[in-house]
């Protein structure tokens, strides 16, 4: 048996490498195709479309590479035209994959969408599509579920994945002081993590107020910093941009040690994104960052339909962590945080807590398997229907 699978960025690679892993697990013969990154090559899945080619940020920059994207769109198709996959495995990615659950529905191939996209955020009139496209949805975030049931989708709600991920990274944390030396970290010197994002857009956005606010942190704290560089870029080109006169206190780290990294740090710097949970689940107090251009952020801002931009404050209810957003990005409103954050104090204590129940509400280990079963099940009742076309 053949599936389809299609993970167009960096997080959604990992879980798109963890579902695949899973159900080979319990199914050795079944083959996998498709769009993803490393991570997804690396159980063996055959890569048709790297999903380093789609990693685009904002709406006009989308716009400029559409000949190249649907170039790849089509490949995509025509590959599930030619080998009939039992079903299409699509993760987040909606703007692309959305769009390939309805070139899939009308070729009669079931649907399973992994990692909703967020419609509850903005544009939700996309829902209907997704009732009409998509077999069934699986969410990993707890307010997921009631907005799907209200729309009359399928859903199966599972968890998020990184629950069980961090729990396993922990276990393998080697002690902070062997960390530090076996990562030429100072023994004594606070940490703080900086994380401007896995895209190379992203880093061309962040990484220069990251940097000149590191500066200014370590001149006033004597702080090191940690920069863990993410699956998706090259540590090449990430320490190509840090200026030559900060290398001795802004360290760079492998992905293998980035939850570790994370973890030993008094205080984390995020861009906003899957980061924030992994950040939350780790318990690390955070500043969260997000810059687009300028014109993207002004078309994309009329749709957005919810108070915050930080999924952790989303799911907390409330602004449980500072976001620096757009024209709110600056080396000076980093430093201010950092100021409140780094203490011991009431600020620092209560986002420990908020944070702690934010982990809480993600819930328990076992998401991937859970999502599995999903999988099965729903293509087992699809496998039992025939061939029935859905309207």
């Amino acid at each position: 048996m053949e599936w389809m699978i299609i993970a167009g960025e960096a997080s959604g690679d990992a879980y798109a490498a963890e579902v695949v892993t899973e159900l080979r697990r319990r199914h050795p013969d079944w083959r996998f195709f498709g769009c993803g990154g490393k991570r997804l090559a690396e159980t063996g899945a055959e890569i048709l479309v790297s999903a380093d080619q789609l990693g685009v940020v904002g709406l006009l920059e989308v716009v400029t590479h559409l000949p190249r994207i649907y170039g790849f769109f089509r490949r995509l198709r025509q590959a599930m035209l030619a080998r009939r996959p039992a079903a299409v495995i699509l993760i987040d990615f909606p703007d692309f994959n959305l769009r390939f659950a309805k070139a899939a529905h009308r070729a009669g191939v079931p649907v399973l969408y992994f990692v909703s996209p967020q419609l509850w955020a903005w544009r939700s009139g996309r829902v209907k599509q997704i009732r009409k496209t998509v077999r069934r949805m699986i969410c990993i975030f707890p307010f997921e579920e009631d907005f799907y049931r209200r729309h009359q989708v399928a859903v199966a709600a599972v968890g998020h994945p990184l629950v069980e991920r961090i729990a396993a990274a922990r276990r393998r944390f080697p002690p902070e002081a062997r960390f530090r030396e076996e990562n030429g970290l100072p023994l004594e010197a606070e940490l703080i993590a900086l994380l401007p994002g896995s895209r190379h857009r992203e880093l061309e956005f962040h990484l220069p107020a990251l940097l000149q606010a590191a500066a200014q942190l370590h001149a006033e704290t004597g702080a090191h910093f940690v920069l863990p560089v993410a699956p998706s870029l090259s540590p090449e080109s990430v320490a190509h941009s840090i200026p030559a006169a900060m290398r001795e206190y802004v360290h760079l780290l492998p992905p293998a040690a980035a939850y570790a990294g994370i973890a030993c740090a008094r205080l984390a710097i995020v861009a906003s994104g899957t980061a924030t949970v992994e950040t939350a689940l780790l318990g690390t107090p955070m500043i969260v960052i997000y810059r687009l251009s300028p014109w993207t952020y002004r078309l994309g801002r009329s749709w957005v339909k919810v108070p915050h931009y930080a999924m952790v404050n989303l799911i907390a209810g409330r602004e449980a962590v500072p976001e620096l957003i757009q024209e709110g990005l600056s080396a000076a409103a980093i430093v201010n945080w950092a100021h409140r954050l780094l203490p011991d104090g009431k600020e620092r204590q209560q986002m420990r807590l908020d944070l702690e129940q934010v982990s809480r509400q993600l819930g328990e280990p076992g998401a991937i398997a859970r999502a599995a079963s999903a999988m099965e099940e729903t293509v087992g009742i699809a496998s039992t229907l025939g061939n029935v076309t859905y309207e």
